[in-house]
């Protein structure tokens, strides 16, 4: 059993780490880590339907895919994320209550009483606190999930807020809780340093002979590739997702036009109208197909084809 420090605060650097020690570790090992600001998505998610991509964009917080399925989750430096790497027989590899126990256990162990609700939420007087997921990698599982310790649940209502009802697609959808923080239940206050040292503490008490050790220089250069060549791209965080259609109204000339948009592996792949629609509109929407479904991309595709008159319009149609 490994025990591994993990200092990076890079959310990009942390989610690709788990993806590369999971296809490369052959022993179990457990991991604390924390993310500045970001929104990690589950592998089968739709991002326009799960996040507030205006304030992300404002807030210049990310929106990071994982490789694990389940819902959406905010991260901050308030949050703690905990992740084990085990192996096993593929029938019993996913196991959300032997791998939330230690969590539960220590909480208790602080008078704080925390359950396993449901299949992998853990929740303190009907408040979540932790969102657990599971990712199986041939004979290894690897399974995490936060710790909402002291987060700002301000940013992060906001941040998960969906502000889209017209977006159709077999995507895994978020369960929706009320969130709150474990520090809210302490009756001793501590720092999240304080309880990420108890926490570490408690992991070793369980696994007396487990080794302490860092990433090594090379696992580090690997998991940076990895992070920069997948995890950085929009193919992977918004081109990876299912296809979906939006459909829209807005009205041309008077006229109202409901609009249904098909997009596949982040492109547009068809653009239909109710109603019949004037040359220019013609023509935006015909040179629109075979592009990738990304507000940047479009506004200059439309400047670039002397359309910028008809942007907003456009914009707000496709999105």
């Amino acid at each position: 059993m490994l025990i591994i420090q993990r200092e990076s605060t890079d959310p990009f650097f942390n989610i690709a780490t788990e993806e590369f020690l999971v296809k490369t570790l052959e022993e179990p090992c457990f991991m604390l880590w924390q993310n500045t600001p970001s929104v990690i998505m589950g592998k089968h998610q739709n991002p326009l339907k799960e996040v507030n991509i205006a304030f992300l964009n404002q807030k210049q917080i990310p929106i990071i895919r994982r490789i694990s399925g389940g819902g959406t989750v905010y991260h901050d430096l308030g949050n703690l994320n905990y992740s084990f790497i085990d192996m096993g027989k593929a029938d019993s590899l996913v196991n959300f209550a032997k791998y939330s126990q230690p969590i539960l256990d220590l909480l208790q162990s602080l008078e704080v009483d925390a359950k396993l609700v449901g299949k992998s939420d853990l929740k303190i007087n009907d408040r979540k606190f932790s969102g657990n997921a599971s990712h199986v990698y041939r004979n290894k599982v690897l399974h995490h999930g936060t710790l909402l310790f002291n987060s700002n649940l301000k940013v992060l209502n906001e941040s998960i807020k969906i502000n889209k009802n017209n977006i159709t697609d077999k995507a895994v959808n978020s369960n929706r809780s009320v969130v709150g923080n474990i520090s809210d239940y302490l009756s001793t206050p501590m720092t999240i340093s304080d309880f990420k040292s108890k926490l570490f503490q408690h992991i070793q008490n369980i696994f007396p002979e487990a080794k302490v050790t860092n990433l090594n220089k090379t696992q580090i250069s690997e998991i940076q590739r990895l992070a920069d060549e997948k995890y950085k791209t929009w193919e992977w965080n918004f081109g990876y997702g299912p296809k979906y259609t939006i459909k829209s109204n807005y009205k041309i000339q008077d006229k109202d036009s409901d609009f249904q948009i098909v997009i596949a592996k982040g492109f547009i792949q068809s653009i239909t109208c109710s109603s019949p629609l004037n040359s220019i509109w013609e023509e935006a929407i015909n040179s629109m197909i075979g592009l990738q479904h990304q507000e940047e991309i479009i506004k200059q595709h439309l400047y670039d084809n002397g359309l910028g008159h008809v942007k907003n319009s456009i914009l707000e149609v496709l999105f």
